[in-house]
């Protein structure tokens, strides 16, 4: 069970912080509540019962820097997940992102961003719901991210990026 200031990456939501567990009467009885309140959009809270498996199963700990680093390395092995088909290419995607598993938020992001990078070779758009899946995946990642390395959201992907390639010459700098 969750507590009071423990923060969550919450389903596509992003991160969240508990900031109550309540008792509220909602549904004309009395039920707890995890009170949610998104760390980067501090506008709305969000109910989420105690006792709903199914909503509670999507807050997930947040990860800690380690995990993040060990992720970070095992980014360029990553296998891509590219659906031909649209419309199950649409459903396994809106899957991902309502589960929040990071390990395949970064396939998704990876598989759209080589995708996207292919069409513009070609002079070509990369087509709406897949940048707006690409857009919702890296906010998730980015927010989780730049909140536990405690860096700006904007800062993630070059820090990303910056980790690989000492990553790269590490490996490079054991093989001689």
């Amino acid at each position: 069970m969750f507590q009071i200031n423990d923060m969550v990456l919450y389903s596509i939501y992003g991160i969240c912080k508990i900031i109550d567990i309540t008792k509220r009467d909602l549904c004309g009885k009395p039920m707890e509540y995890y009170v949610l309140q998104q760390i980067y959009d501090n506008k709305s809270m969000l109910f989420i019962p105690t006792h709903n498996s199914e909503l509670t199963a999507k807050m997930k700990e947040i990860l800690s820097p380690s995990e993040i680093y060990s992720m970070i390395r095992l980014m360029p092995h990553e296998k891509t997940i590219w659906i031909q088909n649209e419309a199950l290419r649409k459903q396994k995607y809106a899957e991902i992102l309502k589960n929040g598993d990071r390990a395949e938020l970064i396939r998704m992001i990876k598989t759209l961003y080589l995708h996207k990078k292919s069409q513009i070779e070609k002079g070509k758009k990369m087509h709406v719901a897949d940048e707006r899946f690409l857009n919702e995946a890296e906010k998730l990642l980015h927010e989780e991210f730049a909140h536990v390395l405690h860096i700006k959201r904007e800062q993630v992907l070059p820090f990303i990026f910056e980790q690989i390639k000492i990553d790269e010459r590490t490996i490079a700098d054991n093989q001689v």
